[in-house]
């Protein structure tokens, strides 16, 4: 078949993990080369949940259905939740899941003086930063991991908290001056996988990404976003939710935290991977009995 283009967008981040993709497909026999698409949160640096869910992935979807790529690759947690029947989707093998802190003088987040300054704009984040240090205030945070990084480089900022993935997808893993335990800190939903989306009726582009297709990690990543769903929340809600697979188990652990930190809310559930959704599900229901509903507004 002839060179399959993929659709990515324009950031150090975007490129080196679409990079990833297009060098697993060659490994398996697919050639592809990489195509940019500028994004509105590429343009746009007002807070992701002020601009909407999708604004990273609708102008990838928009290339990809008319044909200007054949493959796009999203970071799989700003998809919106709801399927996409124009697509077909697979997740390669996932990245670390975890969030991590970049602070000054190599301090963890315990470390921090008091009334310490933390650039985060994801409401989930900031729950969570309130919920473990009440005293702390944050600061909305765009751009780039080198113009987040750069922040407290500069004192302007005295820590900023980012994926540990992206961290580690650029080779900026040592920048990390603590990385949180998911159990403690609770990720994002579907944080550190991709999704490697084509057309539903490209049978071709098909056959090739799903020679790089990891089931566990997709289990656990639809798993993850099934909570998400259920909870009527979108990406930008402080709804966290993590996954692992043992001795054939997938047990999923969601969350759900008040913006000012005072609620924290838990539900664990476990089952087989093939039952991703049903697992999902249950643990949307406990939470939704413990009150998340009051707790997103």
């Amino acid at each position: 078949m002839s060179e399959l283009v993929i659709g990515t967008r324009g950031s150090l981040l975007a490129t080196t993990q679409s990079g990833h993709v297009r060098d697993a497909l060659a490994a398996h026999g697919y050639a592809a080369q990489l195509h940019t698409v500028t994004t509105v949160g590429d343009v746009n640096m007002a807070p992701v949940d002020r601009i909407g869910v999708g604004v990273f992935t609708q102008a990838l979807r928009d290339a990809l259905f008319s044909g200007e790529c054949d493959i796009a690759v999203h970071s799989f947690k700003d998809l919106p939740t709801a399927a996409d029947p124009r697509f077909t989707l697979i997740v390669p093998p996932r990245a670390d899941m975890r969030d991590c802190l970049i602070a000054r003088d190599g301090l963890t987040l315990a470390q921090l003086p008091p009334g310490a300054v933390i650039g985060t704009g994801a409401p989930r984040r900031i729950a969570q930063l309130k919920a473990l240090r009440p005293d702390i205030v944050t600061r909305p945070l765009r751009g780039n991991i080198d113009t987040r990084m750069a922040k407290v480089l500069s004192g302007e900022l005295d820590a900023v908290v980012l994926a540990y993935a992206g961290l580690t997808r650029v080779g900026r893993e040592s920048a990390a001056t603590e990385v949180f335990d998911p159990a403690v800190f609770y990720p994002a939903p579907a944080q550190g996988a991709l999704a490697v989306e084509c057309r539903a009726d490209d049978l071709a582009a098909y056959a090739a990404i799903s020679s790089i297709a990891d089931g566990q990690a997709f289990a656990c990543a639809t798993a993850e976003r099934v909570v998400l769903n259920r909870l009527e929340a979108g990406c930008s809600a402080p709804v966290a939710a993590f996954s692992t697979i043992q001795d054939g188990q997938l047990e999923v652990t969601g969350a759900v935290v008040s913006l000012d930190g005072q609620v924290v809310l838990t539900a664990t559930h476990t089952g087989l991977p093939a039952q991703s959704t049903a697992v999902g599900e249950a643990v949307a229901q406990e939470l939704m009995e413990q009150g998340a509903a009051a707790v997103l507004g």
